[in-house]
């Protein structure tokens, strides 16, 4: 007889508003797990399904769970999503931080990706942050799989609610090598910038903008050192999340010539970052705080010279230096942006790192490790079913 499928629900809720990580974890993961292990069989639940549709091509257009425009959304885990837990009698539900309340027979997945908002609370709005410390830890600890991208958010997760570190799983983010199907050169690259965006030689930061970000922190020192005046640009990608008064501030009082060479891009198609990843004279990624960092890991298997923060998950991205920094120095920042500006990493190190990043960073390794994960649980409840089963209580049951 043939081995049961695994049915898997997943809140992909996040797909609904502005980019963030949670999107890329959830694409590539189950990208990967619809193309390798025909064995699961995976439902996804949106509001917007056609995004669904065009994202994960390989799912049946019937395994695509609509969630009702309600106005307010995280009414979903009130309505939609135990409906359909009852309904398909799902072994698993994944969530992002936050997970309805249990429905017996399925089991919870939840990723927390990281504790910044609790860490760093000064970067966040304290109605941010109140409520997420309940809804995120009561999540995380109830669920029956506890998952997270990286030593530095396990640790802080295990620290801060009290979990045993055996508890929290790590299934890292990878790196989509997608990306290098666009312009086949450095100079093609150039090119189709140029050309769609009128802008040459610049320093690049691609991340939704908020504090802890520290937009602010890169173009003060942009200013400082006239980068400007040297024929250097500088380019954001990304939309707002969090209010910044001092870089709306800032930017609104560039004069006429540095407002020549900075630009801000709220979004850039899959084709258009590549190329800006390709192009870029140097990506800086200075931000204060990360669970994990997908965007420097991108630029650099794009062939982009790198000049990174060391602190919270960045850490472990040790294979920057030189070309790394803590960001709460702000002399010993300003020192590396200019050096890294007049002598950036040649491309005997620039690809080395490429190379390492392509060797340890991708989704093949950590769907391995969420593939191992589910048939450990899947195959300990079905013994505990078994087990109830034979003590005459099957009404406890899903399945008889």
């Amino acid at each position: 007889m043939a081995a049961k499928r695994i049915k898997l629900f997943v809140d992909a809720h996040s797909f609904d508003k502005e980019f963030q990580g949670a999107q890329t974890f959830i694409r590539e993961l189950y990208n990967h797990l619809l193309a390798e292990r025909p064995d699961i069989d995976i439902y996804i639940g949106a509001r917007n399904t056609d995004n669904i549709r065009s994202l994960f091509p390989m799912l049946p257009p019937q395994n695509i769970l609509p969630y009702k425009n309600r106005g307010v959304n995280i009414l979903r885990f009130i309505f939609d999503i135990p409906a359909y837990i009852k309904k398909y009698r799902f072994d698993f539900a994944h969530f992002q931080y936050i997970s309805p309340k249990k429905i017996a027979g399925c089991q919870y997945i939840v990723t927390m990706h990281d504790m910044l908002f609790n860490d760093f609370r000064k970067d966040f709005p304290i109605l941010f942050s109140i409520p997420r410390n309940y809804l995120f830890g009561r999540s995380i600890k109830n669920a029956d799989v506890k998952t997270t991208v990286s030593d530095y958010s396990k640790d802080r997760i295990c620290d801060y609610y009290q979990i045993p570190a055996d508890d929290v799983h790590i299934i890292q983010n990878g790196v989509s090598n997608s990306l290098l199907q666009y312009q086949a050169s450095k100079q093609e690259a150039e090119d189709w910038i140029a050309e769609k965006f009128g802008i040459r030689n610049f320093i690049l930061y691609t991340s939704r903008i908020e504090p802890r970000k520290n937009h602010l922190l890169l173009l003060q020192k942009y200013l400082k050192l006239k980068l400007y005046e040297k024929g250097t640009g500088l380019v954001f990608i990304g939309k707002a999340s969090i209010k910044t008064p001092g870089l709306a501030k800032l930017i609104k009082n560039l004069t006429p010539e540095q407002k020549q060479f900075f630009r801000w891009i709220p979004q850039a198609e899959q084709a258009d970052l590549a190329a800006f990843y390709r192009a870029c004279k140097l990506f800086v990624y200075p931000s204060k705080a990360e669970g994990f960092g997908i965007p420097p890991l991108e630029a650099a298997l794009c062939g982009a010279p790198v000049l990174c923060s060391s602190e919270t998950a960045m850490k472990n991205f040790s294979f920057f230096a030189p070309y790394t920094f803590n960001p709460a120095n702000h002399a010993d920042f300003e020192q590396k942006l200019a050096m890294a500006i007049q002598q950036p990493p040649g491309y005997a190190f620039t690809s080395r790192v490429a190379q390492h990043i392509e060797q340890q960073y991708h989704w093949q390794k950590s769907g391995i490790i969420f593939y191992n994960l589910l048939q450990a649980n899947f195959h300990c409840h079905e013994t505990k079913n078994s087990d109830l089963r034979h003590t005459g209580h099957p009404e406890l049951l899903w399945r008889v």
